[in-house]
């Protein structure tokens, strides 16, 4: 494992105010996507995959929330196959460590890969930046990702629940953590 970079991955997926419509699951639809040099601190290669839904649509509370349309996903979104591609190729994803705040994405993603059939794409070695941060911040117990960012000062920058803007977001609080741990 190189330990000069970590990868730092944010999905949006699928979403509902309340019950799931039936024949609909919960599937990705954006990996936010960036890479944090440990030894500089400097956020590098931020992007936004968008994915195309093959069992679901984007709900309207889905789009209040994230912003992504099922028509934009409709014309510039990639299968979930090819986004794993992707992440593979342009980041050597398995050769780096890689993070998320919480445990939420690495399931998604551990889950959407089983039930497509779709080679994980990241190596198996995984941060959970909330955990990491609450654990260094000596916290009573665990905030969100805005939550954290408040606490250190760091405005957020662009659309929360944006996967491309929340990596970006993430990293720095991995930074800081990793910085002061």
């Amino acid at each position: 494992m190189k330990k000069n970079k970590i990868l730092i991955i944010d999905i949006e997926a699928t979403c509902w105010n309340g019950k799931v419509p039936p024949g609909q699951v919960s599937e990705i639809i954006e990996f936010g996507i960036c890479e944090l040099n440990t030894e500089t601190g400097e956020i590098a290669k931020n992007k936004g995959i968008l994915v195309k839904p093959e069992r679901s649509e984007v709900s309207s509370f889905c789009t209040e929330l994230t912003t992504i349309t099922q028509d934009l996903l409709d014309k510039e979104g990639v299968s979930f196959t090819e986004a794993c591609q992707q992440i593979r190729e342009d980041y050597n994803a398995k050769e780096y460590v890689w993070a998320s705040y919480g445990a939420y994405d690495l399931k998604m993603i551990k889950n959407q890969c089983k039930v497509r059939n779709v080679e994980y794409p990241l190596s198996q070695e995984h941060i959970n930046v909330k955990e990491f941060f609450t654990e260094v911040k000596g916290l009573r117990r665990k905030v969100g990702m805005k939550g954290a960012l408040h606490i250190l000062n760091i405005p957020l920058e662009g659309t929360h629940h944006r996967g491309i803007d929340d990596a970006k977001n993430i990293a720095k609080i991995l930074d800081w953590s990793l910085k002061n741990n």
